[in-house]
């Protein structure tokens, strides 16, 4: 008999995350295939920016493990971390530089060939590509984050409160952005306080007496 094939996706296999003296979750299992995005639900503190970082390896699980594609994905180092562009809180660009400049900084540093003044144009930053950073509102430097997920080709996005300070248009390009890359086979994991209008699985982490999660 052959060997099955390794699922071609993302998966969590009994995870737990601690931080300091604090149990955050644990029994996180799931499976997010090409084409599919997971959601994350739960209160403030329940873990859902740690899962992110966690999956992205910015952080050690206390158990369990995450693959991709069937593969140890921490133990894959840099193969996955080309695979995967990670939004988070922070803004990431340099005050003193343009948002031309800032982005070219990005693309250089992911190895993106994109022309910058199309990814802008992209996320409504047309106007605003000769301003230098320190200018931006808060709504602007969300749209720069997400000019930074469309530098290269990423399969998997890893999303923390994408539409964080965006008013309802620039909502709905979030969701416009996320649905594109779904269309074209990629894997999405967001953690959102706002409803993002595409069908997807709801991971929900919880302050239950096992902090466990559930699907």
């Amino acid at each position: 008999m052959g060997t099955a094939a390794a699922f071609a996706g993302l998966q969590a296999r009994q995870l737990a995350c601690r931080r300091g003296d604090r149990l955050l979750f644990r029994g996180v299992d799931f499976a997010v295939a090409a084409g599919e995005a997971l959601f994350l639900r739960g209160p403030n503190g329940s873990g859902k920016t740690s899962l992110l970082r966690l999956i992205a390896g910015l952080l050690a699980p206390e158990s369990g493990e995450v693959l991709w594609c069937g593969r140890d994905a921490h133990r894959l180092g840099a193969a996955f971390r080309a695979e995967l562009a990670f939004l988070g809180h922070l803004d990431a660009l340099k005050p003193q530089l343009t948002l031309r400049d800032n982005l070219a900084f990005w693309r250089a540093l992911l190895g993106g060939t994109v022309e910058i003044e199309a990814v802008l144009a992209e996320v409504g930053l047309a106007a605003s590509v000769d301003l230098p950073a320190q200018y931006l509102s808060a709504g602007q430097r969300r749209r720069f984050g997400l000019a930074r997920l469309l530098l290269r080709p990423s399969r998997l996005w890893l999303l923390d409160e994408p539409t964080t300070a965006l008013d309802t248009e620039g909502q709905a390009m979030v969701t416009a952005l996320i649905g594109r890359h779904l269309a074209a086979g990629g894997i999405a994991v967001i953690s959102s306080h706002d409803e993002i209008a595409l069908p997807g699985s709801v991971l929900a982490l919880g302050r239950g007496p096992k902090n466990e999660a559930r699907l």
